[in-house]
């Protein structure tokens, strides 16, 4: 445990399991007060009870981000048991696979609900409160699927991550005179619960697209974040921080066999 975050209101969503609860556990470490937020409350309990454990401070706070009385509730929750909203972390997203062909509009409106409308209604819930408060940091999960490559099933999902980055930009400039800062971060292939099923020859075949040689770890992500949230990051706003070992680089595999 140390003090860089001491007593500071972490709200984090989406952090029942993988980059989530990742993240949570690390502003915990650093001795935030994180509220852990999630839709499952099984797994948000989880997390809570792994930071307690642990020594840090954490509450639960069962919300679905895709319905505004929920997130509004929530903000709530964390001005009760924390007095304030110093971070929001608006990382709760989803990625079910399914072709352009045979997507509905309930699929596509399913995920922009949960990953682009839900951050929404998070980062205008918290960013109120930062306002009260005069200031605060608001960092968002996006992904290099959707604003920098494309993949096969997730087209839904890369226009919401692609989505974010152009509410942010705005975002940064409305805030801006409220001494709130917003970034996001774009992971990469992260090794996940969301991997585990995928078979080693899969997972080797991802590992030769990044030049690093590995996939990243949720730390990785978590790391990236506490940077943005911190004092050190003060003058960042409206930024993309990459995470992804080098995988966007290459101009094609054969890049990566060159001498």
């Amino acid at each position: 445990m140390t003090e860089r975050f001491q007593d500071r209101s972490v709200v984090i969503t989406g952090a029942g399991k993988g980059i989530g609860r990742t993240i949570a556990r690390v502003f915990a470490r650093e001795g935030a007060r994180v509220l852990v937020v999630d839709r499952d409350a099984d797994a948000a309990k989880e997390t809570t009870r792994a930071i307690l454990d642990a020594g840090g401070q954490a509450v639960t706070c069962v919300t679905d981000v895709s319905q505004r009385a929920e997130v509004e509730a929530m903000a709530a929750e964390a001005l009760s048991h924390f007095g304030g909203i110093d971070v929001l972390v608006a990382n709760a997203g989803i990625f079910p696979s399914v072709s352009i062909e045979e997507m509905t509009e309930r699929d596509w409106d399913h995920v922009h609900d949960i990953n682009l409308k839900g951050a929404f209604f998070c980062v205008k819930a918290c960013s109120a409160q930062m306002r009260r408060q005069g200031g605060g940091r608001v960092l968002l999960t996006s992904s290099i699927t959707g604003p920098m490559t494309g993949f096969p099933g997730w087209a839904h999902y890369g226009a919401t991550k692609a989505g974010l980055l152009g509410f942010m930009r705005t975002a940064a400039i409305e805030f801006a005179r409220d001494r709130i800062t917003i970034n996001a971060v774009l992971p990469g292939n992260i090794r996940t619960e969301g991997l585990t099923d995928v078979g080693a020859d899969y997972l080797r075949r991802m590992e030769a697209s990044i030049p690093l040689g590995h996939l990243g770890e949720p730390e990785d992500i978590a790391y990236a974040m506490l940077f943005l949230a911190s004092e050190e990051a003060r003058y960042i706003t409206g930024q993309t921080l990459v995470v992804d070992g080098g995988q966007t680089l290459p101009e094609s595999a054969l890049a990566l066999d060159a001498d």
